[in-house]
């Protein structure tokens, strides 16, 4: 890591600086994780859509959204992350979710009528 590069101040210790760029480095292969993860849960997801429109459900099922909310905040809560972060964090993907799920049911119903 440059120091030139940073805002740390210069008079930091060499130590601090090693140990914040392998913090930092843990970090990182976090969030790549965190992308690869979140890509596999939207194959699922696609999966889901598809089959929900080629079998007329709706793209939408307030009850799994509900049971999953409370699920996840009960796992934030024994992680000991915000209970209110993963709700959000857990709505914003569920609102995408079902945004996939309402195009995926629009091309198939397009393709039945064409």
């Amino acid at each position: 890591m440059d120091p030139a590069a940073s805002d740390v101040p210069h008079r930091t210790s060499e130590t601090a600086l090693e140990r914040l760029s392998s913090i930092r480095g843990t970090i990182d292969n976090i969030d790549a994780a965190l992308i690869h993860l979140l890509a596999e849960r939207f194959k699922a997801t696609q999966r889901v859509g598809r089959l929900k429109a080629e079998n007329d459900l709706p793209p939408s099922d307030p009850e799994r959204e509900k049971a999953q909310i409370q699920r996840l905040r009960s796992l934030a809560e024994a992680a000991h992350l915000d209970p209110e972060f993963a709700e959000k964090f857990l709505n914003f993907i569920i609102s995408e979710v079902i945004r996939h799920h309402e195009a995926i049911s629009e091309d198939h119903h397009r393709g039945q009528d064409a």
